[in-house]
């Protein structure tokens, strides 16, 4: 980690910014993820402006669909402090 600078700038986002920002990045659209989920698209949209909350199960299910692991849209903002190990 010697060598790992943080970036100046970061952004912070939301879970639904999250699993906004994968599904776009993999063109999907939110009928389409609804397909590949079985979660009803109204429902993906309430997670995607955050009027929904994800909860464990559904993260699992949109991280399959979204070939990501759930952490990545659970915790995005989520960052490991170094720690010292003696």
């Amino acid at each position: 980690m010697k060598n790992y600078r943080k970036a100046k700038k970061t952004v912070e986002v939301s879970v639904g910014e999250s699993v906004r920002i994968v599904r776009e990045l993999q063109e999907l659209s939110q009928a389409e993820l609804a397909k590949l989920t079985g979660i009803p698209q109204s429902t993906i949209s309430g997670i995607e402006n955050d009027r929904i909350k994800i909860g464990v199960e559904r993260a699992k299910i949109l991280a399959r669909a979204l070939n990501c692991h759930p952490a990545v849209l659970v915790f995005p903002g989520w960052e490991l402090k170094e720690s010292k190990v003696a």
